[in-house]
């Protein structure tokens, strides 16, 4: 097998000498674990306190706004380890502040054996989906504090669920992938664990290569399709009586994202470690049809349900001196949901209200070493109907082995 470059290695494929030691013909302390930590801390301030919602979208998962003031936020413990010469495996859980409560959740639990041969990569548990660029990578390496706003309104941040992904990659000058997911469906975005807990699918593609010594590329294409049994999310009041604030929209029926991404990265003489650009996009569009119940509601509320949503974002990531970075972020999104009881949808968070939600980011980071960094960002934040000022401060800090990331 070819590696195209130190770039595509950062860019898909997760070998290395920490990650897959046995791989690479090492014996004694190999089957050791590797443990890290990941601390994140945050300040977040903000000028709207009204409640947040993204019109169009049901919000699910860890969509929303951060705790205003301090707070704590993705820090991870992970234990992984190669098991022997064929499997590896992996355990992240996530404390994280949510709504002013600590959780604890776990997020990552699989097995893999990557070296099966013919260059085929079999994984099982429960692990971050491979749709699109960002989605498999941890909250901790993106290059924003937050998730684009297109993935909190698909996916709730991130696509994790559990089941099995088979992946293979082509012996070839140019970097090819390709890979299949079958998973239960019982996480937002899908629900119900439909299909007997087979209930949704992933099919991806990814391609790359090198374009001189200065510059490498990668494009991927993706789709998830689910069918899906009362995915709820939380309801929007929206003015109504109070007395409706405990109903929750679910919807029921068929749900199929599409999506393509695309990274290109410059450094001089492929040395990135002095001075480097990145340009990422990624655009994806969801089809869903089915129907909506207002759970809790009395008398009964419910609409047939049509819904059409897209969003994209474009970001560039400058390094113009070691240990310092700059960036800038667009979002937006756009909905075109129907029904018969256009009440219900409105209620469900559904409706656009004319609005198309979008969000422009700005954000300078110092890295003193691999380990740790300092992040501040400041967004103009449209993403719903009151325009916001967000400004945030973020540290990030790993203790102990972590070869599966890079900054």
């Amino acid at each position: 097998m070819k590696l195209q470059s130190t770039l595509l290695g950062t860019l898909a494929i997760t070998i290395g000498m920490n990650y897959y030691p046995l791989a690479f013909g090492q014996t004694g302390n190999s089957l050791n674990p590797d443990i890290s930590l990941t601390l994140d801390g945050r300040y977040t301030h903000y000028n709207n306190d009204s409640g947040y919602e993204l019109p169009g979208f049901m919000l699910g998962g860890e969509a929303g706004r951060e705790t205003q003031g301090f707070s704590i936020g993705h820090n991870e413990l992970s234990i992984s380890s190669y098991i022997d010469d064929m499997f590896y495996g992996k355990l992240n859980t996530v404390i994280a502040d949510h709504a002013g409560e600590t959780e604890v959740e776990l997020e990552e639990a699989f097995i893999e054996a990557p070296g099966i041969g013919h260059g085929f990569t079999v994984k099982g548990g429960r692990f971050f989906s491979d749709i699109g660029y960002l989605n498999n990578q941890h909250a901790h390496s993106w290059d924003f504090t937050d998730a684009p706003l297109i993935y909190r309104g698909l996916f709730g941040n991130q696509l994790i669920d559990d089941g099995i992904q088979i992946s293979w990659l082509a012996p070839t000058d140019i970097f090819l992938k390709l890979g299949a997911e079958v998973t239960r469906g019982g996480r937002f975005p899908a629900g119900g664990a439909t299909n007997k807990g087979r209930g949704a699918h992933t099919v991806f593609i990814k391609l790359g290569g090198d374009a001189g010594s200065d510059h490498a590329w990668q494009l991927g294409f993706s789709h998830w399709a689910a069918d899906i049994e009362e995915r709820t999310s939380a309801s929007h009041s929206h003015g109504h009586a109070s007395e409706e604030a405990t109903e929750t929209p679910a919807f029921s029926g068929d749900s199929k994202v599409s999506g393509v991404d695309f990274i290109w990265k410059w450094a001089p003489n492929g040395n990135s470690r002095e001075q480097n650009f990145k340009i990422q996009a990624e655009y994806f569009t969801r089809d869903e049809t089915g129907s909506i119940e207002m759970l809790g509601s009395s008398p009964a509320e419910a609409s047939s349900y049509d819904g059409k949503q897209s969003g994209w974002y474009l970001q560039g990531v400058y390094q113009f001196q070691p240990r310092w970075r700059l960036a800038y972020r667009f979002d937006q999104l756009e909905a075109d949901n129907r029904g018969d009881d256009m009440d219900v949808l409105t209620e469900a968070g559904l409706n656009d209200e004319d609005h198309t939600p979008e969000r422009s980011t700005i954000m300078l980071d110092y890295s003193h070493s691999e380990y740790s960094r300092l992040r501040l960002q400041y967004a103009k934040d449209d993403s719903y109907e009151d325009t916001d000022n967000v400004i945030s401060f973020q540290y990030i800090m790993t203790l102990g082995a972590h070869g599966a990331h890079r900054f």
